[in-house]
């Protein structure tokens, strides 16, 4: 074990919170730190206990590896919580640099206090070094595999706020469809309605396409794929609310709907249902 570089680490650890006061009051632009605000009293703690890992690291002078994996963790578990509270990257990366250079400062510092010898600091130059690369780049990766997680969940939260079935009596549901469709939530669109339809033992679903601006043969196509799959499970389907304009849309780009039950509105459809099946009769 090198003594010298031991020295250092302990230097370190000593200045630690100074170090890490220094860099939030470059970071946020301000003289004053209000340590009683939450936010600001955890970014404190997590500096300072950044810096006291090096220290630790020139202190105790470990192999390698177990070093980087130290490191890995702190920014992957790190990267997870910066994004959960909603702190950019670039404004928690800003700081890099500064931890970098105020660390080096300190090192020199007590280097030359102490008459130590050029290697001594060279080699705790590069033991810091790729430690703290290591922290940014699992810092990095865990906060955009962790964001990515956030807007997948939130996508799907989306697609089934999109796909509301609600049944209105006893096997028989409406479906509004609102906005357009792409291939992700037509697919969803598929999954949902049939899992609806024997979740609710439905013998009759509405299409209600009043909320549908556009429809192209994707569209069409899905549609015409959702009554036919739900036609296997028993359930009778019905179209209603089309605008006049997708309407016009569908003659002209050669949409077909053949045989299939179209209503004018939810009224009618409801009325049509009463009239042959007795649903609402009690």
């Amino acid at each position: 074990m090198n003594d010298e570089i031991r020295v250092l680490g302990e230097e370190l650890i000593e200045q630690k919170e100074q170090i890490a006061r220094i860099v939030y009051k470059k970071q946020h632009q301000t003289d004053v730190i209000n340590e009683e605000q939450t936010e600001t009293k955890q970014s404190l703690e997590y500096s300072i206990h950044f810096i006291q890992m090096f220290g630790d690291v020139l202190v105790a002078q470990p192999e390698k590896a177990s070093a980087v994996k130290t490191f890995n963790n702190w920014g992957r578990n790190t990267g997870e919580i910066a994004c959960s509270m909603g702190a950019s990257m670039d404004e928690a990366l800003r700081g890099t640099g500064m931890f970098r250079a105020l660390i080096l400062d300190t090192l020199k510092a007590k280097a030359k206090e102490k008459q130590m010898s050029i290697d001594s600091i060279f080699d705790a130059i590069a033991m810091i070094d790729p430690l703290l690369d290591e922290a940014v780049y699992a810092f990095s990766l865990s906060y955009v595999q962790y964001h990515q997680k956030t807007l997948e969940d939130s996508n799907q939260a989306l697609l089934e706020l999109s796909v509301p079935v609600v049944p209105i009596t006893k096997g028989v549901a409406v479906l509004p469809l609102i906005g357009s469709m792409n291939t992700e939530r037509a697919k969803f669109l598929m999954e949902e309605v049939l899992q609806k339809a024997a979740q609710f033992h439905l013998s009759h679903l509405l299409l209600d396409l009043s909320g549908v601006v556009t429809v192209d043969t994707m569209v069409a196509d899905q549609i015409f794929k959702i009554i036919n799959a739900l036609s296997l499970l028993g359930v009778e389907a019905s179209l209603i609310g089309i605008r006049p304009e997708v309407a016009q849309t569908m003659v002209t780009i050669g949409i077909n709907i053949g045989e299939m039950d179209v209503k004018a509105n939810l009224e009618t459809a409801l009325k049509d249902l009463q009239q042959a099946s007795h649903l609402f009769s009690y």
